[in-house]
């Protein structure tokens, strides 16, 4: 199975984040939020609730891609991480190292956060017209 979504980039991108990252979907960003690494973020909370409960694993890859106008410019990074099954937010999509789950959390125990992501990603997502894809996927 498969879900994507879009977010963009924002001059107050930080990605300094040691166990978050997260998109929202602000059209804004104050530096105090330095785990989001994409805003104005067009995820569809039923879309990914009915992923949710076709998912026959929990296992998911978050794949976060640059889309780039200059081809050369490939930036991804792939997130392994577990489903939280009582993800329910229609702003927040965050993922965490640490096995806390809410409403706003959609995936635990990831192993990877905002602070460790490539820095070629994080200074493309620095500024506002930069655009990035997020692909989720398990196979159930």
């Amino acid at each position: 199975m498969i879900y994507k979504f879009n977010a963009y980039g924002h001059p107050n991108i930080l990605g300094t984040h040691k166990t978050t990252l997260e998109f929202t979907k602000d059209e804004e960003l104050s530096l105090n939020g330095d785990c989001i690494v994409g805003i104005k973020a067009d995820f569809e909370l039923s879309k990914l609730k009915r992923f949710i409960e076709d998912s026959k694993d929990n296992k998911l890859t978050v794949t976060i891609k640059a889309i780039s106008n200059n081809k050369n410019q490939q930036i991804q990074e792939k997130i392994q991480a577990e489903l939280n099954p009582g993800f329910n937010h229609n702003k927040e999509f965050v993922i965490r190292k640490t096995n806390f789950a809410s409403e706003r959390t959609f995936a635990i125990k990831a192993d990877n956060a905002a602070f460790w992501l490539n820095r070629d990603l994080i200074n493309f997502l620095k500024k506002k017209e930069s655009k990035i894809s997020v692909v989720v996927e398990n196979k159930g």
